[in-house]
């Protein structure tokens, strides 16, 4: 199975899709075949798209997907009245014989328009169900929520994930770092995340770092080696820089803690300076450091504010290493602010609102939990049987299905905007640049447009075919594609506040596919 998430094999599904496989064995279609489509209603957070996400670990599922005997021993003591035989094809399945076709991941998705069509056996199709799903679900959320995150705070803001010790379990947390780097974070805390996936991985200290120095006599060493190979006394360097600056008031226990932590990480010190008073001790006792580091040749990098007033502190310390770095060293006025807290993308509203000085936020709970909508709403249908299209009916349009075989593609305008994503049958014409072409509303008769677009990109891919067709992306490669997507989408369909829909249509063909069949499937009332 596969290494890297043990968990996910054939067994991670519900109980109904083997009892579902068993009936389709049982009846003799279980090897017919079969076209399901994975994909959602409505659009996460009260938005307007939504990014794919999950692709690469599905292709690892697909790649590892067979049952165990001990899989199947365990199978057998559940169901007991099953025939022996049906678990002596199970110990067969495996997805050689499935075709499937995908969203490149990281890609901006819309409503009703497949993430994923699989094609082959029934009864295996059946069987990804519940995986997939599992592996799309809660990726294409948190990588929505991240890009989310992404488009308030800026693209020039650092955004850093805090959330490991807030996730919902440690494969949430592993989840959760590896989808907010792809939705545009920067980083993580999380140091498993950065091993496995490769997340820049960042950190500094906690309050309990700092609380546990007393006073400056537990130093037990003054001296550091600067840049140039030089040792220097460190401490003494600091004392005088603090007695010039006037700052004999801080907390000497936080003063010790920052030299010692200095005195680890010289090109890397930042700090946390909140603990007892941000901008009476906290910023100042900061500062004699930064500047004690400057001097022997290093850069100090900033500080961390994690309570209080957020705007009002961060701009109080910032005119604070600006005006102290005018009359000593200008580098100062280079460190950055970071801030935490319990921040969410209404916070981050609010300080830009305001008029912020902070330069990184380090965002937990509310992204990794999505606490605004905890599930994405993916749903995995099957849309052909046998070769004959299926299409479930409901009094609710947007629970409707779309039958049979198809695939998407996304029209542009002159302006390099996407006008609209067309859903045609697979093997109709593809609309072409330049040509004028009818797109329909998939359940509203009277909404309907002509669009002639100046270009077309293919929405899917054959990602899988017996085997995987192509080679892993990596990471911080699929990031970079969903950041250049955030950066050429319209700015009304992805801002905040009241964003414009983007429109999904059928092709003319599809659209009288789709309304045949609705005639034939649904029953005529008869009124007496």
């Amino acid at each position: 199975m596969n290494s890297r998430t043990p968990l996910v094999n054939p067994m991670l599904t519900d109980f109904y899709q083997i009892t579902m496989a068993y009936a389709y064995w049982k009846a003799g279609v279980h090897e017919e075949n079969a076209v399901f489509d994975l994909f959602f209603r409505k659009n996460p957070f009260g938005g307007e798209f939504a990014i794919y996400a999950g692709l690469e670990e599905k292709l690892r599922l697909f790649e590892n997907f067979y049952f165990t005997d001990e899989q199947i021993a365990y199978l057998k003591s559940q169901m007991p009245k099953a025939d022996p035989a049906f678990f002596e094809w199970l110990k067969g399945v495996d997805c050689s014989k499935m075709r499937i076709f995908a969203l490149k991941e990281g890609t901006i998705a819309y409503p009703h328009v497949p993430l994923m069509r699989v094609e082959g056996p029934l009864a295996v199709g059946q069987l990804l169900e519940t995986p997939s799903l599992t592996l799309t679900n809660y990726a294409s959320l948190m990588t929505t929520n991240a890009a989310k995150y992404r488009l308030v705070a800026g693209q020039k803001k650092g955004l850093i994930e805090f959330g490991l010790r807030r996730a919902q379990g440690p494969d949430g947390g592993l989840s959760a770092s590896r989808y907010s780097y792809m939705g545009g974070f920067d980083g993580t805390s999380n140091v498993l995340a950065g091993y496995l996936f490769g997340v820049p991985i960042r950190g500094t200290h906690a309050h309990s770092y700092v609380q546990s120095f007393v006073d400056l006599s537990e130093l037990k060493v003054k001296t550091i080696t600067g840049a140039d190979g030089n040792i220097h006394d460190f401490v003494d360097i600091v004392l005088s820089i603090r007695n010039e600056l006037g700052f004999i008031y801080t907390n000497e226990g936080e003063l010790a803690s920052f030299i010692a932590y200095a005195q680890a990480f010289p090109d890397g010190f930042l700090a946390l300076v909140d603990t007892y008073d941000t901008l009476k001790s906290g910023v100042p006792n900061f500062i004699c450091v930064a500047l004690a580091l400057l001097k022997i040749g290093y850069r100090p990098i900033g500080i961390r504010l994690d309570s209080g007033d957020l705007s009002y502190l961060s701009k109080r310390a910032r005119k604070m290493l600006n005006d102290i770095g005018s009359r000593t060293n200008a580098e100062l006025s280079n460190c950055i602010i970071m801030a935490s807290n319990e921040i969410n993308r209404e916070v981050l509203v609010s300080l830009t609102q305001q008029g912020h000085e902070i330069d990184v936020f380090g965002i937990g709970t509310h992204l990794v939990t999505c606490d605004e909508q905890p599930a994405m709403g993916c749903v995995y249908k099957l849309v052909e049987a046998k070769g004959v299209p299926r299409i479930k009916l409901s009094q609710d349009f947007s629970k409707m299905t779309i039958p049979g075989r198809k695939e998407a593609y996304r029209l542009f305008g002159e302006n390099g905007h996407g006008l609209l994503d067309l859903m045609i049958r697979v093997g109709d014409n593809p609309p072409e640049p330049s040509k004028r072409v009818l797109c329909h509303h998939p359940f509203d008769q009277i909404k309907r447009v002509y669009v002639t677009p100046s270009k077309v990109v293919p929405l899917h891919f054959c990602v899988w075919d017996g085997k995987r067709t192509g080679h892993p992306v990596p990471l911080k490669e699929t990031r970079e594609y969903v950041l250049e997507q955030l950066r050429n989408t319209r700015e009304d369909h992805l801002r905040e506040i009241n964003p414009t829909p983007y429109k999904v249509s059928v092709s003319e063909e599809l659209y009288q596919y789709i309304y045949r069949l609705w005639t034939e499937e649904s029953p005529v009332t008869e009124l007496k």
